[in-house]
């Protein structure tokens, strides 16, 4: 059974809609509680990462989340959900989960010249990804180089490049695909990526 964070972030709905057209059987609450009894997690969403973090101490899935991994669970990240995974985000200034070391930056703090040269940000749309470091779990099956829906204006920065699975080229190397052990990261949508994005949260939901 997976379990969806609902931590009032968007996006959620098509997240399920998705795992309907799988037929993977899946629970969407906003109570820790109620998912104590699923064998992995997805952490959903588009939004801020500091009100994503206000929302997850409120509700108490902070330590819920951690409790999980650390009993090694797989999680998946999406979106903002694959960002807050990390320490630090310089959006709102935010101190995250610290599942996996490093820090999110907004793309003109990575490359000035990109805001000088008016490149436009938020990085929105389709953008093929290329594999790295090895092989992944969620990846199998997927072919390099394959299209996959993107929405942000924030960039993961892990302190260990070795994690990064698969990238996108913006000007710069985005990070696409994390994995750390049990802790799995799209800063893209999969349930908004086609048949690539559905192979994915397959892949996930049986890794």
């Amino acid at each position: 059974m997976v379990g969806i964070i609902d931590f009032n972030a968007g996006n959620i709905t098509s997240l399920e809609r998705a795992l309907e057209y799988l037929k993977i059987d899946f629970i969407r609450s906003k109570n820790p509680d109620d998912l104590k009894e699923c064998d992995r997690f997805i952490f959903p969403g588009d939004g801020d990462d500091a009100y994503a973090m206000d929302q997850l101490k409120k509700s108490g899935f902070d330590v819920f989340v951690r409790e999980q991994v650390k009993n090694r669970k797989p999680l998946l990240g999406i979106c903002v959900g694959s960002q807050i995974i990390f320490e630090k985000s310089e959006e709102g200034n935010a101190e995250c989960l610290g599942l996996i070391k490093g820090e999110i930056k907004h793309f003109y703090s990575i490359d000035p010249q990109m805001e000088q040269k008016k490149i436009k940000v938020p990085h929105m749309g389709w953008n093929n990804i290329t594999f790295e470091n090895g092989d992944c779990p969620i990846l199998e099956g997927i072919k390099n180089d394959s299209d996959v829906y993107f929405v942000h204006s924030f960039v993961i920065q892990p302190e260990d490049f070795s994690v990064v699975k698969a990238y996108a080229e913006y000007k710069i190397k985005v990070p696409a695909v994390i994995q750390k052990e049990n802790v799995f990261a799209c800063q893209f949508h999969p349930e908004k990526s086609g048949t690539t994005g559905l192979k994915i949260l397959e892949n996930f939901c049986k890794c």
